[in-house]
């Protein structure tokens, strides 16, 4: 199986690296100064679940022409997403199959628009890294999931085919029968957690120490469930739990989109908070008709149009 991994920054240079490091076919698409870096420092990874520096990495350029990749793992940012499909199109072939691990949920429609539905799985990766400033893949804990299947639910051989080319890979690989239904909790548990740590500007731990902080983080939790709601993707039991574990047990746990705007940079906040506003209707109200989850978008488009100002 021939895998194209689009980019090698911190979460598919992660995943790539560690399918390479398994024996898989893995070539990372990337830009000519990434690719003139791994060929002179490997690809470097710094993790609790073991180092590795991969020598002789197989690197393409957009716009070289290749025979189509069996699998596309793709894993940009939200608002890179129409330049990184340009740039992997022409190796997509008719039995190609797209593996996208971006947060939200616009990005399948647009791929689906371009590919066809047909060639795009349902995916979903947790995992905390970043690149440091010798542009090395620094893992930062010990989680490192991603899951995937097929968007209409159920199973298919080609979805097996994928599980077992990832099965000897050093991370936590699984199907889901049910693919949509994961990423909509991924989707709210994420929009819940950018919205309160980038309004409040601080972080889950900063926020239940305030006064009605937890109030905030329950409400706006119970927003972005509606909406999902309201789409017909209803949370169950485990994830409440697991949900409100995390978000309303004092800890220093911000998203990374907080970490974005400390570091004046651009975010996600169209894709992650402002589609989900578009998808909800009148679901997010809010209490007393004042809605939180509208309040977090406004603040983060402000700061972006200052940005913009400022730049």
């Amino acid at each position: 199986m021939r895998i194209l991994v689009v980019g090698a920054g911190a979460v598919g240079g992660y995943f790539g690296g560690r399918l390479a490091e398994a024996g898989q076919d893995v070539t990372f698409l990337v830009r000519s100064g990434r690719a003139e870096r791994l060929r002179r420092d490997g690809l470097v990874i710094d993790s609790p679940r073991g180092n590795l520096v991969l020598r002789d990495v197989k690197t393409i350029l957009a716009g070289v022409s290749a025979e189509p990749f069996d699998v596309v793992l793709l894993s940009c940012k939200a608002y890179s997403l129409d330049d990184a499909i340009d740039s992997f199109a022409p190796l997509v072939g008719e039995s190609t199959v797209i593996l996208p691990m971006l947060n939200g949920m616009r990005h399948i429609d647009v791929l689906s628009a371009r590919f066809g539905r047909e060639r795009v799985l349902g995916g979903q990766c947790v995992i905390a890294a970043t690149l440091n400033a010798e542009q090395h893949i620094v893992h930062l804990n010990d989680m490192q999931t991603m899951t995937f299947g097929e968007l209409p639910g159920g199973n298919s051989e080609r979805v097996e085919e994928i599980a077992r080319a990832m099965a000897d890979a050093n991370f936590d690989a699984s199907v889901s029968d049910n693919i949509l239904l994961r990423m909509w909790e991924k989707w709210v548990f994420l929009a819940t957690l950018a919205g309160s740590t980038c309004l409040m500007r601080g972080s889950v731990g900063d926020i239940l120490a305030a006064p009605d902080g937890k109030r905030v983080i329950e409400n706006l939790l119970g927003e972005c469930r509606a909406v999902a709601e309201s789409n017909g993707f209803t949370m169950v039991a485990d994830f409440d739990a697991r949900a409100t574990q995390t978000l309303l047990t004092p800890s220093p746990l911000t998203a990374s989109m907080l970490r974005d705007v400390e570091n004046r940079s651009h975010t996600e906040a169209d894709h992650i908070l402002g589609d989900l506003i578009a998808r909800g209707g009148d679901a997010q109200k809010g209490e007393h008709g004042l809605s939180l989850l509208r309040i977090a978008y406004s603040h983060l488009k402000t700061y972006e149009a200052r940005q913009t100002r400022t730049s």
